[in-house]
């Protein structure tokens, strides 16, 4: 699952800022909830293999708890404003990383 791939399924429902565009549940979406920020968790983990250093793993480390953090209020507000998502939640369990979080 890329990042681009996600993107391509989610389509006008994509923004930056959390919102209510829509629930999107074909494609990567079928697996986590979060697709794109998968994808991008692929690429930064390779990067990391390549390119390992002390301050590149600390930088991808805060990036990920930004990303986490950013994961739970884009949810709450998910939760908050559609049903459908509260269902969406209980068939697609996995957030980002399939069978961790």
């Amino acid at each position: 699952m890329r990042s681009s791939v996600a993107k391509i399924v989610l389509g006008r429902s994509f923004g930056l800022l959390p919102a209510q565009r829509g629930l999107v549940m074909a494609g990567p979406y079928r697996f986590v909830r979060h697709p794109i920020y998968f994808g991008y968790l692929i690429g930064h983990i390779g990067f990391l293999l390549v390119n390992f250093s002390w301050r590149n793993a600390a930088v991808l480390a805060l990036l990920y708890v930004a990303q986490v953090i950013r994961i739970q209020r884009e949810e709450a507000m998910l939760i908050a404003t559609d049903v459908a998502y509260r269902r969406y939640q209980k068939r697609v369990r996995w957030r980002l990383l399939p069978l961790v979080y």
